[in-house]
C-alpha cells in the first residue's frame, strides 16, 4: 500500500481531548509563573510581589482567552492554582480590608474575582455545545469551583473590603463621579449577584464537615450582606430607582438579586418573629433556657410525618398472632374452561405455559386475605413500577436558612415593602415598556416571582398584625394598601396579562413564566378580597373608599375577560409530566379563588355583566368604498388597521353559572384527580380544602358529575375509602369523603337506571375486535367504563336551561320586534348601516342627539378624570405638547389610562328624555335601539312601560369616542352598500 493511501482511523472524542490538553500545556506554564509573581505567605503574613498590579493585569488577559473557549481552559487551571483563595482574596483583604480602598490593586482583584464567579447557565451552555466537536465538556469541576470561590470570599473582613471599594464612588456628588466610580459599584454589586446565583450542596449527614459548610453557604452570604451593610445600599437602590438615574441603570440587577435571596424561603416562614427568643437566665448566668417557636414547630411536624409513616407500615406489617401462620388458597378464574382447540397437539408437542387466564391457584400467607380482597393482597406482593421523577418547582426552591439569615430577610421584606417595593415595580414597568436594551426576557420573569414574593409577604403580614392587633406601619395599625398601590394600577395588570399571553403562543410554551403570571395573579385576587373586607384599619385609610375601589377593580378584571381564560387555561393544560407540581398548585390556587370571587360577585350582580371575548379575525367580505369613492390612501390602511382590531374583540354576556358550565370540563376534572392523588403530600388544610371545593363545584353546583364516572377516578376513590383513616382529621378531610360517597351513590344511580353504563367493550386490535368481552360490575369489584368525553351530560343531573322560546316574542305586543344587523358586517360597518337607515327614516334628529348624548358623556367623565389625575398631558417636551391639537391631547390622555381614583368616582349615566317624542323613539324605534347598543347603552328594566336607557361606568372613555367619531365619519361619508338600501341589510332577532 502506498503512503497516500494510508488511511487514519481517529474517534472525535480523543480529538477533542487532544486539543484540550494542547491548549492546556500551552497556558498553565505562563499563568502559574504570574501566580507565583503575585505574591506569598511570609509565616501568616501575606506578601504582595513588586509587580503584583501588573500581575493581575495579565491574569484578566488571560482570563479573556476564555471568550472562545468551550472547554474553560483559563478557569480550569485558575483554579488547580487556587489563585482565589491563596492570593486575590489575601491582597483584597491587605489593601481594602486595611483602609486602602482606592488602592488598583482592590480594585483589580474586585474585578477579577467578579469574573471568576460569573454565573453558568448550565442549560444555556449544553444548548451553545456543538453535539460533535464539545462531546467531552464537563461542567462539574467548575461549579464545584465556585462552592469553594464562595466559602473563601465570605472569610470574615473580604465583603466588607469590598464594600469598602464602593464607598469612595457612592460618596461623590454627582457632578465629581466619573465614569469609572460608577464601574467600580458596577463590579462589586455582580458579584454580590454572582455569589448569590451559587447554591448549597443539599444538607446530607453522611458528607464531610468541609462538604457540610457548603449545604449552610447561603446563610452565611446573607448575614455577611447584613452586617456589611449590602442590603441597606440595595433598598437605597431601589426605592431611588426612579428619580436617580445611575440608581435606575442597577434596578434590573437589584431585581436578580432579590429573586435569588428570596426564591429560597417562602415568605409564610418570614411572617413569624424569627428572632422571638426567650432568654430564662439564672441566678449565676451560666445556663439559659432557649424556646425558638419556629424550631418547635417543624420538630412537631417532622415527628408527626415520622409517626404516620409508622402507622402506615404497621397497618400492612406481618404479624405473628397465629401459632401456625397463615396460609390461604386462592384460585384465579375457578370456572374458566381450557380452550378445546389446544387440547390436543401432538405427543411431541412442547408443553406450553399457563396462560394468564387459565385456572390457577396461589398460595397467601398474610393475615390481611382473612378479611380483604384477595387481589388487594396481591397487589401488595408485585413489584411497584418506579414512577419517573417529577418536578417540584421551577421558579423558587427551598433553601436551609439559619435563624440568622432569616431575620436578615425579614428585616429586608419589611423595609422594601415600607419604603422601595412602589418606585422599584414603577421604573421596571418603565424600562420594559420602553424595550431598554438591559431588559433581558428573564427579568420579566424575575419581576413576576418578586412581586408575586412581596404580594405574599404582605397580605400575610397584614392578617397576622390585625389578628395579633399589633401595628407595623409608622403611623400604627397595620400595612396600607398605599404600600403595594402600583400593582392595582391598571397599566401593572396589562403587562402581566399580555406577559401570559406572550408565554402561551410561544413555542414552546414558556409554562415557567406561565406559572410566574398565574401566582402573580393569584396575590392580586388575595390583595381585592383584603381591600373588600377592609375595615380602615391603617392609619389614613377609609374603609368604605377602599371597599370601592376594590369593586372597582374587580368589575375592571371581569370585564377585561382574560383573568377568566387564564384560570380556566391553567387548569386545562397541565400534563404530568410536562409542568411541574407548582404549577398544578398555582393553577388549583388561582381557579379557587376565583370562583370565590366570581360567587360572590354574582349574588350581587344578579343578571350578570357584559366582558370583553377575544374572536377570531374574520376575512374581509368584500372591499369598501364611499359615496365620493376616493380616499386617501393612508386614511385607507388606517382604516383597515382599525377594522382588524374590531374584528379580534367583542362582547358577550357573562354570568357565575355559565361559567360554571365552562369550568365543568373534562380535562380540568383530570387535573383536580391529579392533583387529588397527590393529597398525601400536602403540607396545608387549604389544599385539600381548595381541590375539594373546587370538585364539589363541578358535582353539585354544574351538575356534572358524569365527569368521574371512569376506571381512573373509581379506582382513586377506592383507594381513598380503603385507606381514609390515614387522613388528617380536618374538616376538608371529611368532606372529601362525603363527596366521594356521593358521587358513588349517583353512579350506582345511573347503573340502576341503565346498566349498559357498566359495559366496557375491549377492542384493542382487528384482530381481538371479534371477541370483544364485555365486564359487569359487581359491587366492591373494579369498575369500567368508556371514555365520556363529551357524553357526561347524559349521565349527569345536568339539565339544559329552559328557554323561554322564540314563539313568545311576538305575542308582546307593545314594541316592534327588533332588528340586528345581518351577519358578515364588522362593528363600524354595522354604525355606518344603522345610521344610513335612520337618515333614510328621519334625517339626521336621532343620529344627532345619540351623538349629543355621546359628547355629554364623553366630557362629563373626562372633566373626573382631569380632576382625579391632574394634567392632562405631560409631555417631556414643550415643543412637542404645542404641536398637538385638542383631539390628539385627549387621544394621548386616553392612551395612558385613568387612575383607579378617577374610575371608582364615574357612575352610570343615566339617558335623558326631554320630550316624549325621544321617550317614545327610546322605547318603541327599533333602528335607535340597536345604535344604542352599539355604542354600549344599555337597558335597565326590559319589562318597563317606558325603556330607560344608560351608559354603564365601567364602558372606557376610548370606547365611546370611537363610537362617536364613526358615526360622525360616516355621517359625512356615508358606506357604499353596493346599490342595496341600509333597510334591506337588517333582520328581526
Amino acid at each position: 500500500m502506498e503512503e497516500d493511501d494510508v488511511i487514519e482511523i481517529s474517534s472525535g472524542e480523543s480529538d477533542h481531548e487532544h486539543g484540550y490538553t494542547e491548549r492546556r500545556a500551552i497556558l498553565e506554564p505562563a499563568i502559574r509563573s504570574v501566580v507565583e509573581a503575585l505574591g506569598g505567605y511570609e509565616g501568616k503574613t501575606y506578601r504582595m510581589g513588586d509587580e503584583a498590579y501588573g500581575c493581575l493585569k495579565d491574569l484578566k488577559k488571560y482570563w479573556r482567552k476564555d471568550d472562545t473557549d468551550d472547554e474553560r481552559t483559563v478557569a480550569r487551571i485558575f483554579w488547580a492554582t487556587r489563585v482565589l483563595t491563596n492570593d486575590l482574596v489575601p491582597i483584597l483583604v491587605e489593601t481594602a480590608g486595611k483602609g486602602h480602598v482606592e488602592d488598583k490593586r482592590a480594585i483589580a482583584c474586585a474585578d477579577l474575582i467578579t469574573a471568576m464567579t460569573w454565573p453558568i447557565d448550565l442549560a444555556e451552555e449544553l444548548k451553545e455545545l456543538d453535539d460533535e466537536v464539545d462531546r467531552g465538556t464537563d461542567y462539574t469541576l467548575l461549579l464545584q469551583s465556585h462552592l469553594y470561590y464562595k466559602a473563601a470570599l465570605l472569610r470574615p473582613g473580604v465583603m466588607q473590603a469590598l464594600f469598602n471599594i464602593m464607598l469612595p464612588c457612592l460618596a461623590k456628588d454627582v457632578k465629581e463621579r466619573k465614569e469609572k466610580d460608577v464601574q467600580i459599584i458596577n463590579v462589586v454589586l455582580h458579584l454580590v449577584r454572582n455569589l448569590a446565583f451559587i447554591k448549597d450542596l443539599p444538607a446530607n449527614i453522611h458528607l464531610s464537615s468541609d462538604q457540610i459548610n457548603f449545604s449552610s453557604l447561603q446563610s452565611q452570604f446573607i448575614r455577611i450582606l447584613s452586617e456589611a451593610n449590602y442590603l441597606e445600599l440595595l433598598l437605597t437602590i431601589a426605592s431611588n430607582a426612579t428619580t436617580e438615574a445611575m440608581f435606575n441603570g442597577w434596578n434590573t440587577l437589584v431585581l436578580e438579586i432579590f429573586y435569588l435571596l428570596f426564591r429560597g424561603v417562602k415568605p409564610s416562614s418570614l411572617v413569624l418573629d424569627q428572632a422571638k427568643v426567650k432568654l430564662v437566665s439564672y441566678s449565676k448566668g451560666i445556663q439559659s433556657k432557649v424556646t425558638m417557636q419556629q424550631t418547635t414547630r417543624t420538630l412537631h411536624d417532622l415527628l408527626s410525618i415520622e409517626g404516620q409513616r409508622r402507622r402506615n407500615f404497621a397497618r400492612y406489617a406481618p404479624s405473628r398472632h397465629s401459632r401456625f401462620g397463615t396460609t390461604i388458597s386462592v384460585k384465579l378464574n375457578p370456572k374458566k374452561n381450557a380452550d378445546p382447540s389446544k387440547g390436543d397437539k401432538g405427543p411431541d408437542a412442547p408443553v406450553a405455559p399457563p396462560e394468564p387466564s387459565a385456572s390457577q391457584a396461589l398460595i397467601l400467607h398474610r393475615q390481611q386475605g382473612l378479611k380483604k380482597e384477595a387481589g388487594t393482597i396481591l397487589d401488595l406482593l408485585k413489584r411497584q413500577k418506579t414512577q419517573k421523577g417529577k418536578k417540584i418547582d421551577e421558579l423558587g426552591r427551598e433553601d436551609n436558612l439559619s435563624i440568622e439569615s432569616r431575620t436578615a430577610l425579614q428585616n429586608l421584606a419589611r423595609s422594601f415593602i415600607e419604603s422601595a417595593f412602589n418606585p422599584f415595580l414603577a421604573s421596571l414597568l418603565k424600562d420594559i415598556k420602553s424595550e431598554r436594551p438591559k431588559i433581558t426576557e428573564k427579568d420579566n420573569l424575575r419581576l413576576l416571582f418578586v412581586t408575586k414574593w412581596f404580594l405574599e409577604f404582605f397580605l400575610a403580614v397584614r392578617s397576622k398584625e390585625k389578628n395579633v392587633g399589633s401595628g407595623t406601619s409608622p403611623e400604627g395599625g397595620p400595612w396600607g394598601f398605599g404600600l403595594v398601590g402600583e400593582v392595582v394600577e391598571r397599566g401593572w395588570i396589562v403587562w402581566v396579562l399580555k406577559r401570559m399571553n406572550g408565554a402561551i403562543e410561544e413555542k414552546p410554551k414558556m409554562w415557567t413564566e406561565w406559572q410566574a403570571g398565574i401566582e402573580c395573579l393569584t396575590q392580586l385576587l388575595a390583595l381585592i378580597e383584603a381591600m373588600s373586607a377592609s375595615q380602615s384599619l391603617a392609619a389614613g385609610e377609609d374603609g368604605a373608599e377602599l371597599h370601592d375601589a376594590a369593586e372597582t377593580l374587580q368589575q375592571q378584571l371581569i370585564y377585561n375577560g382574560q383573568i377568566l381564560d387564564a384560570a380556566l387555561d391553567g387548569l386545562r393544560s397541565y400534563k404530568d409530566g410536562t409542568q411541574s407540581l407548582a404549577f398544578l398548585h398555582a393553577s388549583v390556587h388561582l381557579a379557587s379563588n376565583l370562583l370565590k370571587m366570581l360567587e360572590r360577585w354574582g349574588k350581587t350582580r344578579g343578571k350578570g355583566a357584559y366582558v370583553r371575548k377575544r374572536a377570531k379575525p374574520r376575512r374581509k367580505r368584500r372591499a369598501r368604498g364611499t359615496a365620493a369613492g376616493e380616499q386617501d390612501g393612508d386614511e385607507e390602511d388606517e382604516a383597515e388597521g382599525q377594522a382588524e382590531k374590531e374584528e379580534v374583540v367583542e362582547e358577550t354576556m357573562f354570568t357565575f353559572d355559565a361559567f360554571l358550565q365552562k369550568f365543568a370540563n373534562a380535562d380540568i376534572t383530570h387535573t383536580l384527580l391529579t392533583y387529588l392523588s397527590r393529597c398525601r403530600g400536602f403540607t396545608s388544610q387549604e389544599s385539600m380544602k381548595r381541590v375539594v371545593g373546587l370538585m364539589h363545584r363541578q358535582v353539585v353546583h354544574a351538575k356534572a358529575e358524569g365527569l368521574y364516572f371512569q376506571v381512573s377516578t373509581l379506582d382513586l376513590f377506592k383507594a381513598i375509602l380503603a385507606d381514609q383513616t390515614s387522613l388528617p382529621k380536618d374538616q376538608a378531610s371529611k368532606d372529601l369523603v362525603s363527596l366521594i360517597k356521593y358521587i358513588l351513590r349517583q353512579f350506582f344511580k345511573a347503573v340502576e337506571a341503565d346498566s349498559f353504563v357498566l359495559i366496557e367493550v375491549r377492542s384493542s386490535s382487528p384482530e381481538t375486535a371479534p371477541r370483544a368481552s364485555l365486564t359487569l360490575l359487581a359491587h366492591g369489584a373494579q369498575a369500567f367504563f368508556p371514555k365520556n368525553r363529551g357524553q357526561w351530560k347524559k349521565l349527569s343531573s345536568w339539565e339544559p336551561e329552559k328557554k323561554s322560546g322564540r314563539a313568545a316574542a311576538p305575542e308582546d305586543t307593545r314594541f316592534p320586534p327588533d332588528v340586528q344587523v345581518k351577519k358578515g358586517y364588522t362593528w363600524s360597518e354595522q354604525l355606518a348601516i344603522v345610521v344610513a337607515a335612520l337618515h333614510d327614516a328621519e334625517p339626521d334628529e336621532l343620529v344627532e342627539w345619540v351623538k349629543d348624548i355621546l359628547k355629554v358623556v364623553i366630557e362629563q367623565r373626562q372633566r373626573i378624570i382631569e380632576e382625579t389625575d391632574g394634567a392632562p398631558v405631560k409631555t417631556e417636551n414643550a415643543a412637542d405638547a404645542a404641536d398637538l391639537n385638542d383631539d390628539e391631547l385627549k387621544e394621548k390622555l386616553q392612551a395612558k389610562g385613568p387612575s383607579n381614583e378617577a374610575l371608582g368616582k364615574i357612575t352610570d349615566y343615566l339617558i335623558p328624555y326631554i320630550s316624549d317624542e325621544q321617550a317614545e323613539a327610546a322605547t318603541k324605534n327599533p333602528q335607535l335601539k340597536l345604535l344604542f347598543r352599539l355604542v354600549k347603552c344599555y337597558i335597565q328594566d326590559d319589562d318597563a312601560d317606558e325603556l330607560e336607557w344608560y351608559i354603564p361606568a365601567g364602558i372606557l372613555l376610548a370606547d365611546l369616542q370611537r363610537g362617536l367619531s364613526v358615526i360622525t365619519q360616516f355621517q359625512a361619508t356615508p358606506l357604499d352598500l353596493n346599490g342595496k338600501r341600509a333597510q334591506q341589510l337588517l333582520s328581526k332577532t
